[in-house]
C-alpha cells in the first residue's frame, strides 16, 4: 500500500498531460497515439477482471506496484517502479476513469508530475458472446522528462515492450 502522506500529495497533484482539454478517446496534438489488443487463452472473465483490477497484471508485467486502494477505483493513485532498487524509474499515476459492465471491466489512469512520460492509458477486457475475452491497450502520450527527449525512439520502443508485457501478462495469471 502507499502511505498516506505520499497519497494525499498524488492525489492533490495535478496530472501532467491536457485532459481538460482532450475528448474521450482522442489523442491530443503533439502525442503518439496507440491502440493494441489481443485475444486471451484464458476463459474466466471474471478472474481476468480482478486480476486487472487488482494491479496483478502490472506486477505481472514486471512493475512493483504500490497503490493508494487494494483495486482500482477512480481517484487511485499508484507509483509504480521499473528496474532494479534506487536506480528504478517511479512512475506515478492517478486512475481517470473506471469501466464496470456486465462484459466490460477496466480502467484508465493519467500519468502525474514526475511519471518520464506524459499521457494516459486505458486497459479494457471484454467479453465476447463466444466465451473470447479480448484485453485491449489504448493510449497516448509524449515524453515528459528530458532524458526520455533525449531517448527518443528508445523511451518509445521501452512504451511498445511494457505494452506488449501487459498483454500477455493476464495470461499468465
Amino acid at each position: 500500500m502507499l502511505g498516506q502522506d505520499v497519497a494525499a500529495d498524488l492525489q492533490a497533484a495535478t496530472l501532467s498531460y491536457p485532459a481538460d482539454q482532450t475528448a474521450a478517446g482522442e489523442c491530443p496534438p503533439g502525442f503518439r497515439r496507440f491502440h493494441v489488443t489481443r485475444r486471451l487463452k484464458r476463459r474466466d472473465f471474471d478472474g481476468a477482471a480482478r486480476d486487472l483490477m487488482g494491479w496483478l497484471m502490472h506486477e505481472k508485467a514486471g512493475l512493483r506496484v504500490q497503490a493508494s486502494d487494494a483495486t482500482v477505483q477512480t481517484g487511485t493513485v499508484v507509483v509504480m517502479r521499473l528496474g532494479p532498487g534506487p536506480l528504478s524509474l517511479r512512475i506515478p499515476c492517478r486512475v481517470v476513469q473506471v469501466i464496470d459492465e456486465p462484459r466490460r471491466k477496466g480502467f484508465a489512469y493519467g500519468t502525474l508530475p514526475g511519471h518520464p512520460e506524459s499521457g494516459e492509458e486505458l486497459f479494457v477486457l471484454d467479453h465476447d458472446s463466444d466465451g473470447t475475452i479480448r484485453f485491449t491497450v489504448t493510449g497516448f502520450s509524449k515524453p515528459a522528462s528530458f532524458l526520455t527527449r533525449l531517448g527518443g525512439p528508445i523511451g518509445r520502443a521501452v512504451q511498445d515492450w511494457m505494452t506488449q508485457r501487459y498483454l500477455v501478462a493476464l495470461d499468465r495469471l
